[in-house]
């Protein structure tokens, strides 16, 4: 069995587990780039901040900053395996390489991450479920990784909130995936 194939029977375990495989609430349509490698994400996070990016509003009831201020340390509670402080700050200059997660909440149903990595995002017309969210890990305008997820939640504090981010941060930011290996290493393409 493949480490991907392992992280995932983990990840499906805890959410037997964590009571949060219900039908309202999953994770699910996980996608890792060739070039992930979550050695390369603790290397960049460890010890610093790490930019988030939200577009949409899963609580309609309160302002898009209402929501990311409360929604910012129930991320941070439910961090990935890194030292890492969420931020939704820009930084003054860009950066090269660009690291960020992408939150994309009631994402349009073709939105795809390389679409969401190049910043040309798009949302549903209507609205289908409380909070349905579109993760994108993006390095520049490669996405390197990308899950799904959704809950009933009805407020950023909701322990559901914070129940579905433990789990999409450890698909989203997994430990067990390395890049794929080269199948001849030892030949070069001409």
């Amino acid at each position: 069995m493949s480490h991907t194939n392992l992280a995932l029977v983990a990840v499906a375990v805890l959410f037997g587990l964590g009571g949060c495989a219900t039908p309202e609430a999953g994770i699910g349509g996980t996608d890792y780039a060739p070039q992930y490698d979550f050695g390369e994400f603790y290397a960049v996070t460890n010890g610093r901040t790490f930019r988030v990016e939200v577009s949409g509003n899963p609580f309609p009831d309160m302002t898009q900053q209402e929501m990311e201020r409360r929604l910012l340390p129930v991320m941070q509670a439910n961090k990935p395996q890194s030292n890492l402080t969420f931020t939704y700050a820009k930084p003054a200059e860009e950066l090269r390489p660009d690291y960020r997660l992408v939150l994309v909440f009631d994402a349009a149903n073709d939105l795809t991450a390389a679409r969401v990595c190049a910043n040309q995002i798009r949302h549903k017309p209507a609205r289908t479920r409380p909070f349905d969210l579109f993760a994108v890990y993006c390095r520049n305008d490669l996405a390197l990784s990308q899950s799904t997820a959704w809950t009933p939640a009805t407020s950023p504090e909701d322990p559901r909130v914070g129940d579905l981010f433990s789990h999409l941060f450890m698909v989203v930011f997994n430990p067990f995936k390395r890049p794929e290996p080269r199948p001849f290493p030892f030949i070069r393409p001409w």
